[in-house]
């Protein structure tokens, strides 16, 4: 391969994702119906973002991989009912530690190495975080073109995100507003237990005032 396949759109990314996913934590139910599949896009726990889609939209995304190969179709052992499975690992061409980060990067965005070594727990066992950060760094240096790369650390984190390319460039918008977030976040904590500390000074003051002469 020369060069990475087209971009992924979120909804394809989100697909995908599940089918790696479930592929893993759910192997007896693989390959997947279109109603597994649209629960598991749909899903409102491990997902980043929460999505509503329906059956019709999802069969329609599926359309489009399995033209481009990334998705394929058969009727499974009851020779009933239509079910996909995933060639993620196939088209472009990663190992399966890579898959694992991923798929997890692709269903819950931008983490950090700790938050991805936990996440991908299930489908893929990592020794350590060293384990992560290698497979990662081989990702953003793959001369095909990057498929993941490492974002500006947010004020008051402790370690930098993490996030996948394969939808494209991150909107630089998109990452600014994240920080900005996590940053407000970090004050209002801030304040509030500011606010909770002189709640408790004022009150002992009070409390102390005849004892002290006040």
């Amino acid at each position: 391969m020369n060069h990475l396949p087209q971009p992924l759109t979120v909804v394809e990314a989100r697909i995908l994702g599940v089918l790696v996913e479930k592929s893993k934590t759910t192997p007896d139910a693989y390959p997947l119906t279109l109603n597994s599949l649209t629960l598991g896009c749909n899903q409102k726990t491990s997902r980043e973002p929460v999505m509503s889609l329906s059956e019709t939209e999802v069969q329609a995304v599926l359309e489009e991989l399995r033209h481009r190969v990334l998705v394929m179709e058969n009727y499974g052992a009851s020779g009933r009912v239509l079910r996909y499975s995933h060639n993620f690992a196939k088209v472009y061409e990663v190992p399966p530690a890579a898959v694992a980060l991923l798929a997890v990067l692709m269903l819950r965005g931008p983490q950090t190495v700790s938050e991805l070594r936990a996440n991908c727990e299930r489908l893929h066992a990592f020794a350590d975080t060293s384990a992560v950060e290698a497979y990662l760094d081989e990702l953003a240096a793959r001369e095909t073109g990057p498929m993941v790369v490492k974002l500006p650390k947010q004020p008051g984190s402790r370690e930098p995100r993490w996030v996948h390319l394969l939808c494209g460039e991150p909107a630089a918008a998109e990452v600014t507003l994240r920080a900005v977030a996590a940053h407000e976040d970090g004050l209002v904590v801030l304040e509030e237990r500011l606010a909770r500390l002189e709640r408790i000074v004022a009150e002992m003051r009070t409390a102390l005032a005849p004892l002290i002469g006040e």
